[in-house]
């Protein structure tokens, strides 16, 4: 996929030029992990930037079935803020403005007008999901790719080969070396955690802790 018109600057004001990895999610709420995984992704494969792209909160509550979702609007405007002092970062609405969520070949389309070339930044906690779960797996493969990142401890290259449907595909993904401070910090934990009233000051991104912590 192609911007547009090459050598122009897309909607965002991003040179066509770029190379985008896309972070879509719930970021319910952003955790340190979804930003220092981002950037260690991002610096392995020598791209530009990290569009994180929230998914809507219908979809979280009643598809992905999780026991609760901040607004969309409070999970961009977080994201936001995170993003505001580093310009490898990029925050796209592309999929709160849609009616109904999008499924992710027809966001990385759209995206993909906007740089030069586009991979989806995904977490190896996703894989089983990908066979029944997830449609266009074929068509994301080969038009975009999939940067794979190890979660919870996972063995990464072991679940791709170790699984005939991902096996037959394993030249989709691009591996990339685990982070091993931050495998096990999620969001639910974080939720977990402002339920409990516990501290979540380890967990999430500075710009948006005191936040957290005062809720």
């Amino acid at each position: 996929m192609r911007c547009a018109r090459k050598g122009t600057k897309s909607s965002m004001g991003e040179p066509c030029k770029q190379k985008a990895l896309v972070f879509a999610g719930a970021f319910n709420p952003p955790t340190i992990a979804h930003i220092l995984l981002a950037r260690t992704a991002r610096e392995y494969l020598r791209y530009d930037k990290v569009i994180f792209v929230p998914s809507k909160s219908k979809y979280i509550e009643s598809v992905q079935e999780k026991d609760f979702a901040y607004s969309e609007e409070k999970r961009l405007t977080r994201l936001k803020e995170i993003a505001k002092d580093y310009p490898f970062r990029v925050v796209s609405d592309i999929e709160l403005r849609k009616k109904e969520q999008p499924r992710t070949y027809f966001t990385l389309v759209e995206l993909s007008k906007e740089y030069a070339k586009i991979k989806l930044l995904f977490g190896s906690d996703k894989l089983p999901e990908l066979e029944k779960g997830w449609k266009y797996v074929d068509e994301i493969g080969r038009e975009f790719g999939f940067a794979l990142l190890s979660r919870n401890g996972e063995n990464s290259g072991k679940i791709l080969s170790s699984t005939p449907y991902l096996k037959e595909r394993r030249g989709y993904f691009t591996l990339i070396p685990p982070r091993e401070e931050y495998q096990n910090i999620s969001s639910s934990l974080v939720r977990k955690r402002i339920k409990e009233k516990k501290d979540v000051s380890l967990y999430v991104p500075k710009e948006i802790r005191k936040e957290l912590i005062e809720k």
